[in-house]
């Protein structure tokens, strides 16, 4: 399926509800099947449906809706192509795409079948892209499905492959028999019958030939465009010992009976058979390494049960809205997005995040889409649904990243783009070679033909991509979604992590475990006016104010001119007083005096916050955030690894000392505002560092962009996880050793399969060209070639595989 959406980014907005103004505009133009509008990041993205939509309708749609459009600098299309047999093909076609005008990248991964193309929109459009891939000589997929199942991908391979199977076993017994001194009947004996025995033959190779016409066809047409394949060199092997075998049929036929000796049908025929054999068993491998996409995609339930008034009906998932009311029922999957409204259950979210344990569920929690219901009953109001939900979201982004590149495989692409032609030139100078030297004709055809056949550029186009994709989908099983091919790469050779405090290692949770009202204020004057104030604000300080006060029952009042200060506190007014809360230095930049009022202060193990009252010191709080289980340990196993850990945080160094000793980290960076925190990993890398950094907040989306490697924890906020280049969906910084092991773990796996795939072939093509024989040793046999041909694909897939095990 053409997978192709437009981003563009939406001024004027103000609010969540200017956001949902926008989507319900842009989702009535024509050719517009959904729109999504993020509002933090002011990003617009429009899924087309069968035709792409006008961008100019979009943009009078936002217009209409009092907000205007900047047009997206470039489109993205993901393209699935038929027909692509090894590295080579995937190679010519990324060419061809490359060297469109409007093309700003283009991707092809021979594994997953596919190309992504990131183009200008105005300059180039799909259809062109499509039309380029058909002038290559391959297919572009249109299809409404978005995965092949098992049986349609293998019903027509295994038919062939059981035709060539049948006819191949008395092919070979009329050719091998007379090898070991058995005798023929004499209607079909080579030496009393040899025109018999060779039409025979040539009957028997014929249905092989149709069974393994794929690679003919493939073959041919790939030469014709300029860009020839593995199934290129298949063909020209086979072909040459069909053609003289023909020649030699005709030999016959003028009475020079010894050719009957000299027929080759039965080399092209098990050639063939082979080839098809591995085919079958390395389409069925990269079958099983998109297992862990499928497996998330099926975590959607087609159907859910709307609840109307008293009544229930049962409604196709994909007719779910944003606020309808669902019921999930015992051992039910839950349909989309949402909050709980009545009821109680624990919920197995362990698909997701990749915890065993399932979480309790009650009213005002929220439930995630794909996660299973325990034995509670669960009426939810659904939130977010369709392609907004959170699975997926992590759909998409394992898609992404299957379909993507690591660095490394730039070494691949440039072998592969003169392979098959430096091997025919090999195969042909060596055959000239013996040729020369002297030996008969049988002999240097089947020098030809074994050099053609051993040389495998399928294994070299496999080694990176199906690494890729069996660790990013392990990944995704565990709760750890990578973007992309590149990140794994760089992920590998992290020397530092850099965690922010709060939320990634403290729990983010912080509670008032101290406080105190002085200058006649009274604590319940304190309260009100300091939870009025911090009710406006998200951060997790102001949070745990707002949960102190409504757990004494306390009524907020309305607070009016509300200022955020970043990094120093918030300001604003409440009941017509001016109320200014953060740090001592906020308070005394607006020369309100804190003397002789911190003496109680001095004992907080955490965060403190000073509370001014109409231009007068009212009092302060002191908000403690507890240490992650799991800190500890992971920052333990971290310096096993060979890594070292920071900690970054805005509190005072008292505070940032206390937990990083808890923690265990000895590198600590305290009083660091916000938008300095990319400033500090700038600094890390200019001292040659290779940095990770870890963050959950908004404050943390520059710097998590400037590491080397961003990781968000799945707790944080769409900005945060967009800015990642690894997400932990289940914040636990413990995350992050598996996602550093795994990434280790699959560059280690792609490292063991390029060496093979480079061995092979460098030891392969010199012994099949005649390199033995040279110090008195054997030819290499054209059915060994092809075994092991065969055999290298498979090797580097079942290697591969391998990392499905990952834990």
């Amino acid at each position: 399926m053409d997978k192709s959406s437009l981003t563009f980014t939406v001024k004027g907005m103000t609010c969540a509800a200017c956001a949902t103004a926008v989507e319900k505009a842009v989702k009535k133009v024509d050719a517009v099947s959904d729109a999504s509008v993020n509002f933090l990041n002011e990003k617009l993205v429009v899924a087309p449906g069968e035709t792409a939509p006008d961008v100019s309708a979009i943009e009078e749609a936002v217009k209409n809706a009092g907000y205007s459009l900047e047009k997206p600098k470039s489109s993205k299309i993901t393209i699935a192509i038929d027909g692509m047999t090894c590295a080579s093909c995937a190679l010519a076609i990324e060419r061809a795409l490359s060297k469109k005008e409007g093309v700003e990248t283009a991707s092809v991964n021979f594994a997953t079948g596919k190309a992504t193309v990131e183009y200008d929109s105005e300059k180039i459009k799909p259809s062109d892209l499509r039309e380029t891939i058909k002038n290559t000589g391959y297919t572009p997929v249109d299809t409404v499905e978005e995965t092949v199942t098992e049986k349609s991908l293998f019903s027509k391979p295994w038919f062939n492959l059981a035709l060539a199977v049948v006819f191949v076993i008395p092919l070979l017994l009329m050719a091998m028999w007379p090898m070991f001194g058995l005798t023929l009947p004499e209607f079909i004996s080579p030496n009393t019958a040899p025109l018999n025995f060779s039409l025979i033959q040539l009957l028997l190779v014929v249905p092989i030939i149709v069974a393994g016409n794929r690679f003919y066809v493939s073959g041919t047409r790939a030469a014709l465009h300029g860009g020839a394949n593995m199934d290129t060199l298949i063909a020209l092997g086979t072909a040459a010992a069909i053609v003289y075998s023909l020649w030699a049929i005709v030999r016959i036929f003028q009475g020079e009976v010894e050719y009957a000796h000299h027929l080759y049908f039965e080399s092209a025929g098990y050639i063939l058979t082979l080839v098809l054999i591995g085919k079958f068993m390395e389409d069925k491998a990269k079958f099983q390494t998109s297992a862990a996409i499928r497996s998330l995609m099926n975590l959607a339930p087609p159907t859910a049960t709307l609840v109307e008034g008293e009544n229930t009906r049962t409604i196709p998932a994909e007719d779910i809205q944003p606020g309808d009311i669902l019921l999930v029922k015992a051992g039910e999957r839950v349909p989309a997005d949402g909050v709980v409204l009545a009821g109680e259950s624990e919920v197995d979210e362990s698909m997701l995040t990749g915890e065993s344990m399932p979480v309790a569920k009650k009213q005002g929690e929220t439930v995630t889409g794909g996660t299973v219901n325990g034995n509670g009953l669960l009426h939810m109001r659904a939130e977010r649904v369709g392609s907004d939900t959170t699975l997926a979201q992590i759909i998409r982004m394992v898609e992404d990243a299957q379909g993507s590149k690591a660095p490394i495989a730039r070494l691949v692409d440039k072998v592969a783009g003169v392979f098959v032609p430096v091997v025919l030139v090999i195969a042909v100078l060596s055959s000239l070679g013996w040729l020369l030297a002297g030996k008969p004709f049988p002999f240097v055809l089947s020098i030809f033909i074994t050099v053609l056949i051993i040389a495998c550029p399928c294994a070299l186009g496999l080694a990176t991509p199906t690494a890729i994709m069996v660790g990013t989908g392990r990944g995704a099983q565990k709760g750890i979604l990578i973007r992309n091919g590149a990140v794994l790469e760089k992920a590998g050779s992290l020397d530092t992590i850099l965690f922010d405090k709060t939320g990634t290692i403290t729990k983010g949770k912080p509670e008032i475990t101290d406080m105190e009202a002085v200058n006649g204020f009274s604590e319940q004057e304190l309260w009100r006016y300091a939870g009025s104030l911090e009710a406006m604000s998200e951060h997790p300080v102001s949070r745990a104010v707002v949960q102190g006060a409504e757990k004494l029952g306390i009524e907020f009042k309305k607070a009016e001119q509300v200022q955020t200060l970043t990094g120093q506190g918030i300001e604003g007014v409440v009941d017509g007083k001016e109320i200014v809360i953060g740090t001592q230095e906020l308070l005394e930049a607006k020369n309100i005096s804190v003397d002789g009022n911190l003496t109680g202060a001095k004992e907080v193990g955490g965060t403190l916050l000073l509370v001014a009252i109409g231009g007068k010191m009212a009092g302060w709080f002191g908000a403690v955030d507890e240490l992650r289980d799991s800190s500890a340990e992971t920052v333990r196993t971290l310096k096993r690894m060979g890594l070292k850990s920071a900690m970054v945080t805005g509190d005072k160094r008292e505070v940032a000392e206390k937990i990083a000793k808890q923690a265990g980290i000895d590198e600590i960076f305290a009083e660091v505002k916000p938008d300095e925190k990319e400033k500090q990993v700038a600094k890390l890398q200019s001292l040659g560092r290779r940095v990770g950094m870890v963050g959950d907040g908004i404050n943390d989306a520059p710097a998590l962009a400037r590491a080397d490697v961003g990781i968000a924890v799945g707790t944080g906020t769409d900005v945060a996880i967009e800015s990642a280049d690894i997400v932990l969906v289940s914040g636990d910084p413990a995350g992050v050793v598996n996602a550093l092991r795994l990434s280790r773990a699959t560059m280690r796996n792609i490292k063991q399969n390029l060496f093979w795939a480079f061995f092979y072939n460098t030891l392969g093509i010199p012994v099949a060209a005649g390199l033995l024989v040279i110090f008195g040793g054997p030819v290499l046999n054209p059915a060994i070639a092809a075994a092991a041909m065969s055999f290298s694909s498979i090797s580097v897939l079942l290697n591969a595989l391998r990392l499905r095990n990952f834990e």
